[in-house]
């Protein structure tokens, strides 16, 4: 097939493409059902790693906080699945709206979970017993989404910015670090360092994908399919960033668990080649 040939924009179920945003991605090329195949199922990775989390993270024990944190983030790959499905105006408010726009909001999953992990981060009273003796901080951060979710851009940017630098400054600087030998600070600072670089290499790649579109398509047209499924940039950012956020993730967890409890009580262990946070009294969760 040569570039001139081929066709980005197909007609599907869904039609007319009504979302102000189009990914480089070819429109219905598989499925008249499917607007983005790739950056629809790639979504499907970032829901079920999210799921496998949870079950993991119930199944030791863990405070229930965490549960929530990767069912919030399993949202999101729902609302991103959608919009990537359909590319409609409304499926497209519903990923990028904090405001429960039809017909499903996944940016709110998304900024709430990130500021589910800053309290956190931020918690560091001993005992998950009771919320009510240390409700402000949640209330606080909560009520900042609300106020600025005009601009959920840069609240995202920066509550993830936040996060970062109170889980360096917890590691690094702060008297808490002393509740963590050095070398858990040091593989928890790797197991969220490695979260940070995959985020950041998704996002690389997305823009590339954008600013290269053309040149993009050309390479995968000569390719050819399924082998070209790999040069889609959007889904590699769905991919990478899932895996990012399971990684910071688990690091601030083990974090937590040390500042308010104690950290003899877990142990950072790998299943299935990822890391996570076991009870030290349990059996190990495959």
């Amino acid at each position: 097939m040569s570039m001139s040939s081929f066709e980005r924009w197909k007609d599907g179920y869904f039609s007319p493409v009504t979302s102000t945003l189009d990914w480089c991605e070819a429109n219905y090329q598989f499925s008249h059902y499917i607007a983005e195949m790739a950056n629809t199922m790639s979504n499907l990775f970032t829901i079920g790693l999210a799921l496998y989390a949870a079950r993991l993270t119930q199944n030791e024990g863990l405070p229930t906080r965490f549960v929530v944190g990767h069912l919030l983030i399993a949202l999101v790959g729902l609302g991103s699945f959608l919009f990537h499905a359909t590319l409609t105006y409304e499926a497209q408010m519903g990923d990028e709206l904090p405001v429960g726009a039809p017909p499903f909001n996944s940016t709110l999953p998304m900024i709430f979970s990130v500021t589910l992990s800053l309290w956190i981060l931020f918690d560091s009273t001993k005992g998950f017993g009771n919320i009510v003796d240390n409700f402000g901080l949640p209330l606080a951060l909560f009520s900042f989404d609300g106020v600025f979710a005009w601009s959920y851009q840069a609240v995202f940017a920066i509550l993830l910015f936040t996060f970062a630098g109170r889980i360096t400054y917890i590691l690094g600087f702060s008297s808490l670090s002393s509740l963590i030998p050095k070398s858990l600070v040091s593989t928890v600072g790797r197991i969220f360092g490695m979260g940070a670089g995959l985020f950041a290499l998704g996002f690389l790649i997305w823009n590339l994908d954008n600013v290269f579109c053309d040149t993009i398509t050309d390479w995968k047209v000569r390719v050819g399919w399924p082998t070209a499924f790999l040069l889609e940039g959007h889904a590699w950012w769905h991919i990478l960033t899932a895996l990012g956020t399971y990684y910071m993730s688990i690091g601030a967890q083990f974090v937590a668990l040390a500042v308010k409890d104690d950290y003899r009580k877990y142990t950072l262990v790998h299943t299935k080649g990822l890391p996570f946070v076991q009870s030290v009294h349990r059996e190990r969760v495959d």
